[in-house]
This record gives C-alpha cells, structure tokens and sequence, in this order.
C-alpha cells in the first residue's frame, strides 16, 4: 500500500500511549508510582535549582556587568532601508514598516530614524525618536517628519 495523503500514519513504534501512574499494583508502578519509599522526592516537588540546602551553584559563581532597567530601548531604522521598501507618498508608522518587513518587531519604547544613507522619495515618517540627519534629509527629499509620543503597540 503506497503513502498517499488518505492513508498516511505514523511509522509502527514511533507513537507510544501516556503511561497512567499510580493506578494499582497490577500496573507496575502503583503503590509509590516510581518514587521509591519515603524521602522528600517522594512526598512533595523539589524546587529547580535546589541542592539539599547546600548553596546553589547560581549562587555561587560570581555576577558579572549591570542591567539598566531604565534604559531606553528603541527599533532603529536607517533611511537607506525606508528608500528601499517604500514608495512616494508612503505615510510610515511602526505597524507599516514592520508589515513591509523593514523592521521585525517594535522596541519597548517605539522607533529611532537613523540618518544613514539618502533618501531620494517624498515620504511622511511617524515615529518616537529621530536623529537630526535623518530629520533634514526626509525633509529635503520633500517629506515631512512627525513625532509619535510614547511607545508603540506590536501589532
């Protein structure tokens, strides 16, 4: 019998059925279920991590750098790369870039426009941030720029 989209299952062995502990002695694991016979593993869950009491290795290596929580976190996006996904007259917005695959996801705190690269089409940009050069060159090609407040949603 050939594989055809009909008749398709998995290969004989590949696919076994959930064993139910605990369900008798005839089962082969009733009674204590494949925990062995009193202890702390037997009784309750150990925490992920946990040694005994002993100190655990995640505490015990040593922390290394700093995180700021406050930083700000911005998706940039380079004029070059706005003059090549986009056509004249385009208004862009973090939702449109990302559909046009310009960006992949929206930053925490919206979209940066970095200045790097020309930008040769009439284009009115949305966005949270943008550098100086990026603000002069949209609007000596002709567009105009236009300052979002607060973060963006991904959509």
């Amino acid at each position: 019998m050939a594989n055809e989209l009909s008749n398709l299952k998995p290969p004989k062995g590949s696919r076994r059925n959930r064993f139910r502990k605990g369900r008798g002695e005839g089962s082969g694991l009733g009674k204590t279920a494949g925990r062995g016979t009193k202890g702390q593993r037997a009784r309750h869950s150990v925490a992920i991590g946990f040694e005994g009491g002993q100190m655990p290795l995640d505490r015990r290596l040593p922390k290394r750098g700093f995180v700021n929580i406050f930083a700000t976190r911005y998706t940039e996006v380079r004029l070059d790369q706005i003059a090549a996904k986009c056509k004249d007259g385009d208004v862009l917005d973090a939702a449109v870039l990302k559909e046009r695959g310009v960006i992949r996801k929206i930053g925490r705190d919206g979209i940066k426009v970095l200045g790097n690269g020309e930008i040769g089409i009439k284009v009115t940009v949305r966005a949270n941030k943008f550098t100086a050069s990026a603000q002069s060159k949209i609007e000596a090609a002709g567009g105009t720029v236009e300052l979002v407040g607060g973060p963006a949603t991904d959509a």
